[in-house]
């Protein structure tokens, strides 16, 4: 074969004379046996293909007739699909006129937009495509990444309401409650237990949700924290005033960050550098709420009790200063904990308010006062609303602050939420208001401020309009932090998914039911804790105690979980019901960036090691590949391995695959695998691993 190629070379080279047809025939003729070899080997090549292929899947047939399947290791109540209803949440209006209300005012932002980014000359972000949108929505409304069945309902739709027909869906469900309970948490710092010992903070976390379940309007919301009396069970609000009990001034500043969006905190020592702010100003509004106290029962045998006589507990201080003198005696010898004692603590704890002067530091410094000087209460702009000038100073204090003249406080939450929308709010830090603090633009920002006051603080509608608008439903762009431009929304900005999105998401792909256990409710807490302090004996106290300690203590409520939604050292629930204070250091949430609750906002999207790790060889994966999972399950269904490809795109990037990437997981699925089943999980671990999965588009 090569002396034939070898002489047609020569052949061709001696005679040039000859036509190209001549040439032609001449190469053919020459040709022939090299072709016909290599078309030999090439059918050889294939029939053998054949031949392993064959004996492959008759090798697969045989080992299907003796497997069999694997037990179900994953809990009931997690397999099983939830039966009744989940979490009660206010439907929403969905008329017609409601309908247009939205579009309306979705377009009059879009229309500031464009005209901002005409005079900037930029163009529009690309619009979403259908499974772009679902997948967005899915995340930013509801906290997860939507089912199989649940892209495949929306892409089957034609209707042109569609979109807006799904985020009216999505703001009335559990998920939206659970994701935006998960988003108050980390700025409200909410925590089982913030104290660690005395506190109890469930009847305050299910409050919260509670009430963007009811879609509390938010003035009111935050008026009814900041002027909540009683005891947590009884009334769930104090939670907010006893997050920060004992500490007047650290109060103040966290509660002038959270809601007016302004950092006054370097006034509490001295003249803010950067800001209008004086030190005094700072204690003159924290002299409003430096009266506010939470009633707690302290000291050995019966310290405390004038407190209570003097807030009408008299019929019960004698015996509670019986019941603390018992106690601590017992302590003492060790017959009791430690732990008991801070049980009658948490039902001597009531919040309330005797007004009570507050004075300059001893070392001030300033002109404007002297030290150890006691300061006249006064807001830090405008005035105190005329129906609350007699109040006391805390309900005066919450009156100013969540007054619809009061513009920053409506200002301050709207840039909020446009962040929670777009990744970035219209001014940068969010809780960073202040004169050189330029907004990105400032037109936008007025107008969703007079959105917010003409919403009459109705959060739930002020997400449903940003979420109609096109500079929303367009595809994420990357948003420098530190460009000389200022950011113009033409399009929210690409972002990791939160640590509480990731493991929501992935519970997804496992759990029919996430809601297999949920927080205990006030009444709940109620039920095991609370002491009638004027009659119960010491005896009864602790065997109370004992009761509580089982059902809300640190191991009895892990158990609780447990029993219900463990497997192996994973509790499968949704991020919201989970105990945060007991999970371990290494747990996927904490590796993530969930918040610690500690400070405000403290959560993180920030890449680690560990996170490779995690989803390289964590739980994710392999909890997925257990029977009974929702993704094992649907797969299993498939009959082809491009039914199982698409199913397991549609599961977990909320698409079809691309032709190439059909080619390359059917591959993976019938050739390259140990088995089809390896196959079929290889795909899953890959697309779990891809950029693609863990941002948001």
């Amino acid at each position: 074969m090569n002396n034939s190629l070898l002489h047609l070379k020569s052949y061709l080279q001696l005679s040039n004379r000859l036509t190209r047809t001549g040439l032609l025939v001449v190469f053919s003729f020459f040709s022939l046996p090299f072709i016909a070899d290599t078309a030999h080997a090439q059918t050889r090549a294939a029939m053998q293909k054949r031949a392993a292929m064959q004996k492959r899947l008759q090798a697969a047939k045989q080992s299907q007739k003796q497997w069999t399947p694997p037990p179900i290791r994953l809990p009931e109540a997690v397999i099983e699909k939830p039966k009744g209803q989940i979490l009660s949440v206010k439907e929403i209006d969905r008329d017609t006129t409601a309908r247009k209300n939205v579009t309306d005012a979705a377009g009059a932002i879009d229309s500031i937009l464009e005209s901002e980014w005409s005079e900037a000359g930029v163009s529009a972000g690309e619009e979403l495509t259908d499974e772009q949108f679902v997948r967005r929505v899915y995340l930013d409304l509801g906290g997860r990444i939507p089912r199989l069945d649940e892209v495949k309902a929306f892409l089957s739709k034609s209707s042109q309401q569609k979109r807006l027909d799904l985020v009216d869906d999505l703001l009335t469900s559990p998920d939206y409650v659970s994701h935006f309970y998960n988003f108050w948490a980390d700025i409200l710092r909410l925590k089982e237990r913030p104290d660690k010992n005395t506190l109890v903070f469930e009847p305050y976390m299910d409050w919260v949700k509670q009430s963007i379940a009811e879609n509390t309007p938010y003035d009111k919301w935050v008026f009814s924290m900041l002027t909540a009396d009683g005891k947590i069970w009884d009334n769930p609000a104090t939670g907010y005033q006893l997050r920060d009990r004992g500490m007047a001034l650290p109060y103040i500043d966290n509660t002038v960050r959270v809601f007016l969006g302004t950092q006054i905190g370097c006034a509490q020592c001295h003249d803010h550098p950067f800001d209008k702010w004086t030190q005094k100003q700072f204690y003159e509004l924290a002299a409003l709420t430096s009266g506010t106290r939470d009633r707690v029962f302290a000291g050995k045998g019966g310290g405390g009790m004038s407190s209570m006589m003097g807030m009408g507990m008299q019929a019960q201080a004698g015996n509670a200063r019986q019941l603390a003198k018992d106690l601590n005696e017992a302590r003492k010898k060790r017959e009791v904990s430690t732990a008991t004692v801070q049980f009658l603590r948490l039902n001597t704890t009531s919040v309330n308010f005797r007004p009570t002067p507050l004075k300059l530091p001893h070392d001030y410094q300033y002109d404007n006062g002297a030290p150890n000087q006691k300061v006249d209460p006064a807001v830090l702009w405008g005035k105190i609303p005329e129906q609350h000038k007699n109040s006391d100073g805390r309900t005066q204090f919450a009156a100013w602050l969540t007054a619809p003249d009061n513009r920053q406080f409506a200002r301050a939450i709207a840039n909020r939420m446009w962040k929670k929308m777009f990744g970035v709010g219209v001014v940068e830090p969010v809780d960073d208001f202040q004169d050189g603090n330029i907004p990105a633009s400032e037109k936008l920002l007025e107008h969703l401020t007079d959105e917010m006051l003409r919403l009459n603080f109705d959060i739930r509608e002020f997400i449903r309009i940003v979420a109609a608008t096109k500079a929303w439903q367009s595809r994420a762009i990357i948003y420098e932090p530190t460009a000389s431009e200022p950011f113009l929304f033409t399009a929210p900005a690409l972002k990791r998914m939160s640590a509480e999105q990731l493991w929501d998401s992935t519970l997804t792909l496992v759990a029919n039911n996430e809601w297999a256990f949920q927080r205990p409710s006030a009444e709940d807490v109620k039920k095991v804790a609370a002491v009638d302090l004027g009659t119960t004996n010491m005896e009864e106290f602790v065997s109370i105690w004992k009761d509580y300690n089982s059902e809300l203590g640190r191991g009895g409520y892990t158990k609780k979980i447990r029993d219900v939604a463990g497997y192996k050292d994973q509790l499968l629930v949704r991020s919201s019901e989970l105990p945060l204070q007991t999970l371990p250091l290494s747990h996927f949430l904490m590796q993530f960036g969930i918040g610690d609750r500690d400070s405000i906002q403290s959560s993180s999207e920030g890449a680690t090691v560990p996170q490779v790790l995690t989803m390289f060889n964590g739980w994710t994966t392999h909890t997925m590949l257990e029977r009974g999972s929702v993704i094992y399950d649907n797969v299993a269904k498939q009959k082809t391995s491009k039914g199982a490809v698409d199913t397991i795109f549609l599961s977990i990037l909320g698409r079809r695959p691309t032709v190439t990437e059909l080619g390359l997981s059917r591959r993976e699925i019938e050739t390259s695998a140990q088995s089809p089943a390896a196959g079929c999980g290889n795909l899953i671990w890959a697309l779990l691993n891809t950029r693609e999965f863990m941002f948001i588009q």
